[in-house]
C-alpha cells in the first residue's frame, strides 16, 4: 500500500526527474495575493511569474502546497466530518510551466505518472475537455485514452479564469471511477455528483489574456498550471473512497480515540473526524505565525479550534485533548514540513492554553442552550435575540450556536442575531462619542464596521500585496487620491505596522500592481478605529490610486530594523532597571522610534553611575547571549500568573502576545524559572537577541514627579557612541598625565558643581513659570465643567514642563493643565489631566488638538500626562482653544 508520503515523494520525485525545481510550499497566509484570506491552490504562490509580474531562475516547478479552505468564498468549514473528501486542510500537489512547455508536454506528464508511477489502472480513469479544446482532446488520443473515455464539457467548469480580466484558459481533468458500487455517473451526466466518479487532477492551460470588453487574445508565454489533491489520490491507491480512511487521516483519527478513550468507528466516529481535519488546519496555521484572536485570520483559526474542541467534548473528554494529539500529526507530517517541528511547543501551548479556557465557554453555552431550547416549539429556530445574548454576554459565537443546533435539527434566525448585533454596536458608537474623543474620528469607527479588522502581516514579513478597501481624505471618504494629493488609505492586510505600545509607525512604499510605476509613499501608519484597521498616510509620487486597486506593499527595511533593535533592547532595559533597581520599577512611558529609545520608569531618585554602568553592561551580556526571541499567545491572566511585565499605554483585550527573550542559567531566577524577559507586547522585535548589536545608555533625568527617563541607542548608532567615550576617556587619560593626578578631584569637583547649578536654573525656571510675572501667571477657568489651567511660557525647557504639570495638577486637585513652552526655534506641549478626570477626557486628546493647531503633528503619552511638539508659537491662542474645545466635547 502507497501511504500519503510515498505518493507525495513519488510526485515530487518524477517531475524533478523532468526538470522541475522542487519548491517548499508557501505559507497559509497569502503574501502576494490579497484577494484570499489563505492559500487554496498550489498556484498561489506563482501567481506572479503567471501574469509577467515576476521571473525566476527556473521555468518549471513542482510543489506539495498546503491549502486551507476554512473563510472567505472558499469554506468547506460547515461540511468537514459529514462527507468523504470535505477538509478544512488539505495537500495540493502540482507541477507548473511558466511560459516553457504547454499541453503536448503536460498531458503525457500527467498520464506517465497516474499509470505507471502511481500505477493506476488506465481503464478505470477517464478525461475530461472544454468543448472547443481540440489540440487537447486529440492528445489525450495520442497518449493512449480511447475517444470514448473523453468528455466534452461545454460549461465554465472546464474553462479557468484568475479573474474578470487577464490570464485564462481551458481545463483538462482526469478522473477515476470507484465502481458501480458507488451511485453516481461520470462527468456532464445528471448523476455527476455522485461519489463513484472522483476528479483527481486538473490541469489548467494558460492560454489567453480576457480583456474587459470579453475579447481574448493568446498569451506570448503560455504555461501550466496544475492541481492534484494528495487526499483523493491516497484514497483510491488504498482501496477506498473516503479520505478519513486514508493513512495519515487514519492515524490522527485513533489518535484522537486514544486520548478521549472511545472507539474511533463507533458513534462518535463524526466527532473523530472532525478532529482529526481541525488538528491539521490548526496546528499549521498556527506554524505559519496564525494566533487566535476575534477578527480575521486569527477569527477563523479560533472557530476551527474551538468547533474541534467542542466535538471533543461531546466525546466525553473533562480536560483538553487538542495538544496531545500534536505529537501524532508531527510524526506523520513532520518530515515534509519542518515549521510543524519548530513551532510544536508553540502549537501545543495554543491549544492548551484556547481549550482550557473554551472549556468553561463550552459548558456555560450549552447550558443554556438546552435551557433556551426546551420552551421551543417542536422544529422552530433559535431566536437570533437568543443566539445573541449567548455571543455577548457567554462569550458562545454565533457559528458555534448554529453547528450544536445542527445535531438537533434547528437553525438560527440569523437575521434577528444581525439586528441584534447592529444594536448593541449603535449603542457603543453613542457612548463612545461621550468620551471626548475628536468627532472627526467617527469615521475610521464607520470603516472599521463596513470592512472589519485589517489583516497585520508584519510579525514576519516586511513585503506583501493588499487591497485597497477605501481612502480618506480630508476627514471623508474618496474614490481615489490624484499624483501630489496626500490623504489616508486603507487595505485589507498590510505589513506596515501602526503607532502604539510606543513603537513608532512605519513608512515605505505602495506601488499599483497594474503599473508598477504608480507609487505612494507612504509616512506615517498609524492605528484607527479602536486599533482594529491600520490607516497608511500617503503621498501619491506617481500614478492614481483608488479603490479596489491591489498594491505591493514594501516596508522601510532598514528603519524597521532599526525600530525593532530599539524595541527589543527596551525589554532587556525594563529587566536590567528591575533587578538593578528593585521591583518597584514599572514602565511609565516609552518611545521606540528608528534613531533612538526612549523609557520612562517609576523611580524617586537618580540613578548612580554604578547603577547606570550595571545595567548597560547586563543589557549588553543578553544582546551578546543572541537568544532566540519568541511569542506566545495567553489569556493577560495567565501572562501575568507567569510574571509577565504589562507595557504602558498597550489595552489588553481577551488574549495578548506574551514576548520571550534572554535565558537564565539555572532556574528560580526568572520569571517564570528560565526566562530574563517576560512583557505583554503587541510589537515587532528582532528574531535573536544579537540581532540588536550593541546598546548605549546616553542620558538619565526626570521626567516627572517619581519617573526617571532614560534615553539610549542600538546598533551602528550606540557603536558611534562607545567610540567617542572611548576618545573622551583618552582625553581625560592625557590630561591626569599632563596635570597630576590632583586633576581628577579638579574635574569632579566642576562637574558636581555644574550639575548643582543646572538644578538650581532649573528649579528656578519652574517657580518662575508656577508664579508667573505680572500678567502672565497661569489663569484658572472652567470649561465644560472641567477647572482649566492654560499657560505660554519662554525659558522653560520641554524636560521642565512634565514636572510643572505635576505641581499644577496637585495645587487643582482636579482638573486639566495645558502648558505651551517658547523653547526658542521649537515649541514643547505638555498636558496633564488628575486621576479623577481621566475617565471623561485624555491628555493626549489635549495635546494632539494643541499641537495641530500649532502646525505640527502628532504627539502622545498616557491619560494623564502627554507631550508634543512644534515649531511655531505664534498660534498658542488657538492652541489653547482647540484645547478647550476637546474639554467643552
Amino acid at each position: 500500500m502507497q501511504s500519503l508520503n510515498d505518493i507525495r515523494s513519488t510526485f515530487l520525485g518524477y517531475f524533478e526527474k523532468q526538470g522541475h525545481e522542487v519548491v517548499p510550499s508557501s505559507p497559509l497566509v497569502p503574501r502576494n495575493d490579497p484577494t484570499l484570506m489563505f492559500a487554496n491552490s498550489g498556484m498561489v504562490q506563482f501567481k506572479n511569474l503567471f501574469t509577467g509580474v515576476e521571473t525566476r531562475d527556473y521555468k518549471r516547478a513542482t510543489t506539495a502546497q498546503k491549502c486551507v479552505r476554512a473563510g472567505g468564498k472558499h469554506n468547506d468549514l460547515d461540511n468537514v466530518g459529514y462527507t468523504a473528501r470535505h477538509h478544512t486542510f488539505f495537500e495540493m500537489m502540482g507541477n507548473f510551466s511558466f511560459g516553457d512547455y504547454f499541453k503536448s508536454e503536460a498531458i503525457p506528464f500527467a498520464w506517465e505518472l497516474v499509470t505507471r508511477e502511481l500505477d493506476i489502472d488506465p481503464k478505470r480513469l477517464l478525461v475530461t475537455v472544454y468543448h472547443t479544446d481540440d489540440e487537447a482532446a486529440e492528445i489525450w488520443k495520442k497518449t493512449g485514452v480511447p475517444e470514448d473515455r473523453i468528455i466534452r464539457i461545454a460549461t465554465n467548469d472546464n474553462f479557468w479564469m484568475m479573474g474578470p480580466t487577464g490570464p485564462c484558459g481551458p481545463c483538462t481533468e482526469i478522473f477515476f471511477d470507484h465502481g458501480d458500487k458507488y451511485w453516481g455517473g461520470p462527468p456532464g451526466s445528471p448523476e455527476e455528483d455522485g461519489d463513484r466518479f472522483v476528479e483527481i487532477w486538473n490541469l489548467v492551460f494558460m492560454q489567453y489574456e480576457q480583456f474587459e470588453d470579453g475579447s481574448r487574445r493568446e498569451l506570448a508565454a503560455q504555461s501550466i498550471d496544475t492541481g492534484m489533491g494528495i487526499e483523493r489520490v491516497a484514497a483510491l491507491l488504498q482501496g477506498t473512497n473516503d479520505n478519513y480512511s486514508t493513512d495519515l487521516i487514519r492515524s490522527l483519527i485513533e489518535a484522537s480515540a486514544d486520548v478521549t478513550s472511545t472507539d474511533p468507528d463507533g458513534p462518535g466516529k463524526t466527532h473523530h473526524r472532525v478532529i482529526a481535519d481541525h488538528l491539521r488546519s490548526t496546528s499549521f496555521l498556527i506554524a505559519d505565525g496564525v494566533m487566535p484572536s476575534n477578527d480575521g485570520r486569527g477569527y477563523v483559526l479560533r472557530r476551527i479550534m474551538r468547533r474541534a474542541m467542542r466535538h471533543a467534548h461531546m466525546l466525553g473528554s473533562k480536560d483538553p485533548v487538542m495538544h496531545r494529539l500534536v505529537p501524532a500529526l508531527v510524526r506523520q507530517m513532520g518530515a515534509a514540513y519542518p515549521e510543524l517541528v519548530r513551532a510544536q511547543p508553540l502549537i501545543e501551548e495554543t491549544l492548551k492554553l484556547e481549550e482550557t479556557r473554551f472549556k468553561q465557554t463550552l459548558d456555560r453555552g450549552l447550558k443554556l442552550l438546552d435551557e433556551e431550547l426546551v420552551s421551543l416549539p417542536a422544529g422552530a429556530s433559535l431566536p437570533g435575540a437568543t443566539a445573541f445574548k449567548l455571543y455577548d454576554t457567554y462569550g458562545f459565537p454565533l457559528d458555534l450556536t448554529q453547528d450544536a443546533l445542527r445535531e438537533r435539527e434547528r437553525t438560527v434566525d440569523t437575521d434577528g442575531f444581525d439586528a441584534a448585533m447592529a444594536e448593541q454596536k449603535a449603542k457603543a458608537r453613542a457612548a463612545w462619542a461621550g468620551t471626548g474623543e475628536s468627532a472627526d474620528l467617527a469615521i475610521w469607527f464607520e470603516i472599521a464596521d463596513q470592512h472589519g479588522a485589517t489583516d497585520f502581516l508584519g510579525y514576519d514579513t516586511e513585503t506583501a500585496e493588499g487591497q485597497m478597501l477605501t481612502l480618506v481624505r480630508d476627514g471623508a471618504e474618496v474614490e481615489a487620491l490624484e499624483a501630489g494629493e496626500t490623504g489616508w488609505v486603507v487595505l485589507n492586510q498590510t505589513p506596515f505596522y501602526g503607532e502604539s505600545g510606543g513603537q513608532v509607525g512605519d513608512t515605505g512604499f505602495l506601488r499599483r500592481l497594474e503599473d508598477e510605476h504608480d507609487m505612494a509613499e507612504v509616512s506615517d501608519t498609524q492605528k484607527m478605529g479602536g486599533g482594529k484597521i491600520t490607516a497608511h498616510q500617503v503621498t501619491v509620487r506617481q500614478g492614481r490610486f483608488a479603490r479596489g486597486d491591489a498594491v505591493a506593499l514594501e516596508v522601510d527595511h532598514k528603519r524597521r530594523g532599526m525600530i525593532r533593535a530599539n524595541h527589543s533592547a527596551t525589554h532587556l532595559l525594563h529587566e536590567a532597571l528591575r533587578r538593578a533597581l528593585g521591583p518597584h520599577v514599572a514602565q511609565r512611558g516609552s518611545l521606540n522610534a528608528p534613531d533612538r529609545l526612549r523609557f520612562d520608569f517609576s523611580h524617586a531618585k537618580a540613578l548612580t553611575a554604578d547603577e547606570i554602568a550595571q545595567v548597560e553592561t547586563e543589557v549588553n551580556a543578553f544582546i551578546r547571549q543572541n537568544a532566540p526571541v519568541t511569542t506566545r499567545i495567553m489569556t493577560p491572566d495567565d501572562a501575568r500568573a507567569i510574571g509577565a511585565q504589562a507595557l504602558f499605554g498597550e489595552k489588553y483585550g481577551d488574549e495578548v502576545r506574551v514576548v520571550s527573550m534572554g535565558e537564565l542559567a539555572g532556574s528560580g531566577k526568572g520569571a517564570d524559572g528560565k526566562t530574563y524577559s517576560l512583557e505583554l507586547c503587541g510589537g515587532t522585535h528582532v528574531r535573536q537577541t544579537g540581532d540588536i548589536g550593541t546598546f548605549a545608555l546616553t542620558s538619565e533625568s526626570a521626567s516627572a514627579a517619581g519617573v526617571r527617563r532614560i534615553e539610549a541607542l542600538t546598533g551602528e548608532a550606540a557603536m558611534a557612541e562607545l567610540r567617542g567615550r572611548d576618545h573622551a576617556l583618552s582625553q581625560i587619560e592625557g590630561l591626569l598625565k599632563a596635570h597630576g593626578p590632583d586633576a581628577v578631584a579638579r574635574v569632579a569637583a566642576l562637574l558636581d558643581e555644574r550639575r548643582r547649578l543646572d538644578n538650581e536654573v532649573a528649579q528656578l525656571r519652574r517657580d518662575l513659570a508656577m508664579a508667573g510675572g505680572p500678567g502672565e501667571g497661569p489663569e484658572l477657568r472652567e470649561v465644560g465643567g472641567v477647572p482649566f489651567v492654560a499657560q505660554v511660557l519662554s525659558g522653560v525647557q520641554g524636560k521642565d514642563l512634565p514636572p510643572l504639570i505635576d505641581e499644577h495638577k496637585a495645587r487643582l486637585g482636579s482638573g486639566a493643565v495645558l502648558l505651551i513652552a517658547d523653547t526658542g526655534g521649537k515649541v514643547a506641549v505638555a498636558a496633564g489631566v488628575t486621576e479623577d478626570l481621566t475617565g471623561n477626557v485624555s491628555a493626549v486628546d489635549l495635546v494632539k488638538a494643541a499641537v495641530e493647531a500649532l502646525g505640527g503633528k502628532g504627539g502622545g503619552g498616557r491619560p494623564d500626562l502627554a507631550q508634543g511638539g512644534a515649531k511655531d508659537a505664534s498660534a498658542a491662542d488657538a492652541a489653547i482653544k482647540a484645547a478647550e474645545a476637546v474639554l467643552a466635547g
